[in-house]
């Protein structure tokens, strides 16, 4: 076999059910005969994702995510179409090799391929003889030789010309390599960022090495670490160090602990915990915590024990209650990080912590409560409007209960008055609704348009009327789904159309179709149509086609000097109008 064939890739998704496929992922609930859940595609509050049983597809109301068993695999797990083939292939129980489905070469390839060389260039350093000192100083910190190969941690070496000599000699343009942020150019030449450093690379969702964290280690007054600059593939606030290895474990676990730095990941990871990820020190980003939402249920923050990491906590754990997360919090002692206080204190301890995590508004009243004079009335009005504000963010009503009652107690004041204060807004909003508000928004044109494709989808003898009488969509990306509709039907000369497959198709073929498809389903219209309203779709479309053309051509007949070709025009226009 040297392609799976589109039978096979077929047999691998109906294999499995798209509903308890995507249970594994969010808590679905039926409704009719679909299934609804909060979409972990955008920050979704309500249940606005619809997964149909029936057709083995899902589509979000809001955002208009939709697809497959493998779209909803990519967009999770942020994998390509053949690494989603495998996971779900592996689900199934069915045995393929992803290696024979050939892939498209990734957007900056030179730059990965860039870094995948000096990975092994600072790999091998660390294991030649000038690699023993820094070697030692890991082994010192009770960093493995199994770990060191696991994180694939390398040596920058004394000379500050090495990489960028290697790669120029590997045929890699001054300009790439500039582009890597791994050389900068000084009056004397090119020259190597990292030297005399042991070499961390972070990494990417996929796993790749897109930046490093360069480390002293010989005592001298430098900078403690040096980090890769953002760069075409790195963008700090886009990833999470470890997320490729964490992701799966996490899964199994359900649980998914948040650290800040890389060494303490390497120190859980070295004692056998690894469902473990870090911000690398920086505040968390919406799209970081939309990644910490798809990865577990229950979210641990542990960050430093010290007042910034308090401060980093308060920060996440906000992010994260913006798209529906409520994190618990973990604590350390003696202002320790996690990786001090398992050299300090061992797994065990540090275990028995991640196992009796403190609620987040237990942690908000510490944390907003910290410095405050109890016995001046403006700092004590300042703590209690505060935590009112953070009460607002939370849709737990015990939680928010119980906390009104342990402020009344610490206050004096009554629980009415506290309650008076709150200002709970609702934010269910009816899919319907949606949907009303997007449909106001089109045109006739439009809605004619994105109608007959939705039909299109669903029904053979749709596609067949557009085939006989639609000459021209006038909307681009309408008029590039419709063809591919009707390409692959004609394609498949089967009697029906299986949206499922036309997903899979489109993943292969042109995947930012999907995202169309994604918007025309959203529209929820209602599965049954006559052939009249078919019909008046068409004459829509063909209505405004007529109208364009006759523009057209009075804008050439004004331009026109030739009276046999003006006379020619206008007797189009005429008979434009009677087809009409």
């Amino acid at each position: 076999m040297d392609i799976l064939s589109s039978d096979e890739i077929k047999n691998i998704r109906t294999s499995v059910d798209i509903v308890e496929l995507i249970s594994k992922y969010i808590p679905l609930t039926q409704r009719g005969k679909n299934y609804f859940g909060i979409c972990p595609f955008h920050d979704d509050h309500t249940p606005s994702m619809s997964v149909s049983k029936e057709k083995q597809i899902y589509t979000c109301f809001t955002c208009g995510a939709t697809g497959n068993v493998f779209k909803f695999i990519q967009d999770y797990e942020n994998v390509s179409f053949r690494e989603a083939l495998k996971i779900v292939a592996d689900y199934a129980g069915i045995d393929i090799n992803i290696g024979l489905i050939k892939e498209k070469k990734a957007p900056n390839q030179e730059l990965y391929d860039i870094y995948d060389i000096s990975t092994k260039f600072y790999q091998n350093n660390i294991n030649t003889i000038e690699g023993k000192i820094a070697k030692q100083y890991l082994y010192d910190r009770q960093i493995t030789e199994e770990i060191i190969k696991e994180f694939q941690i390398g040596l920058a070496l004394k000379n500050d010309d090495l990489l960028v000599s290697l790669l120029s000699k590997k045929n890699y343009s001054k300009e790439s390599i500039m582009k890597s942020g791994l050389v900068v150019k000084r009056k004397s030449g090119y020259a190597d960022i990292f030297y005399k450093r042991i070499m961390f690379p972070l990494y990417d969702l996929r796993g790749r090495v897109v930046g490093y964290s360069g480390r002293i280690y010989n005592g001298e007054d430098d900078s403690k670490y040096v980090n890769t600059m953002e760069t075409e593939i790195f963008k700090k606030g886009e990833l999470l160090y470890n997320y490729h290895r964490a992701k799966d474990e996490a899964r199994i676990k359900n649980q998914i602990i948040i650290v800040e730095g890389f060494m303490d990941v390497i120190r859980l990871y070295s004692v056998g915990i690894r469902n473990v990820v870090a911000t690398m020190g920086t505040a968390v980003t919406k799209v970081q915590a939309n990644l910490i939402k798809r990865m577990a249920k229950n979210v641990i923050l542990c960050f430093d024990g010290d007042d910034a990491g308090a401060k980093a906590t308060f920060s996440c754990s906000n992010e994260l209650a913006n798209i529906g997360v409520k994190a618990k919090v973990v604590r350390l002692e003696e202002n320790l990080d996690p990786d001090e206080y398992i050299k300090k204190y061992g797994v065990e301890k540090f275990q028995y912590k991640i196992d009796n995590p403190i609620n987040i508004m237990d942690f908000k009243l510490t944390y907003l409560k910290k410095g405050k004079d109890f016995n001046n009335n403006i700092e004590k009005a300042d703590y209690i409007n505060n935590v009112i504000l953070e009460l607002n963010k939370i849709d737990d009503d015990i939680l928010r209960e119980l906390t009104i009652n342990k402020i009344s107690e610490e206050s004096g004041l009554s629980i009415d008055l506290l309650k008076s204060k709150l200002n709970i807004s609702e934010q269910k909003q009816e899919i319907n609704e949606i949907v009303e508000q997007k449909n106001k928004k089109l045109t006739k044109y439009e809605k004619a348009q994105m109608y007959l494709i939705f039909y299109m989808l669903k029904s053979p003898s749709v596609i067949k009327t557009y085939e006989k009488k639609v000459t021209y969509i006038p909307i681009e990306k309408y008029r590039k789904l419709a063809y591919e509709i009707s390409y692959f039907y004609k394609k498949n000369n089967k009697n029906k159309m299986e949206e499922a497959d036309f997903i899979t198709y489109l993943s292969q073929e042109n995947e930012k179709l999907i995202d169309v498809v994604g918007d025309i389903n959203s529209l929820n219209l209602k599965e049954e149509f006559t052939q009249e309203e078919i019909e008046d779709y068409v004459n829509v479309i063909n209505e405004f086609n007529i109208k364009n053309e006759c523009k057209t051509l009075r804008k050439k007949i004004d331009e026109q000097q030739d009276i046999t070709s003006k006379a020619k025009m206008l007797q189009r226009i005429i008979d434009l109008k009677k087809e009409k």
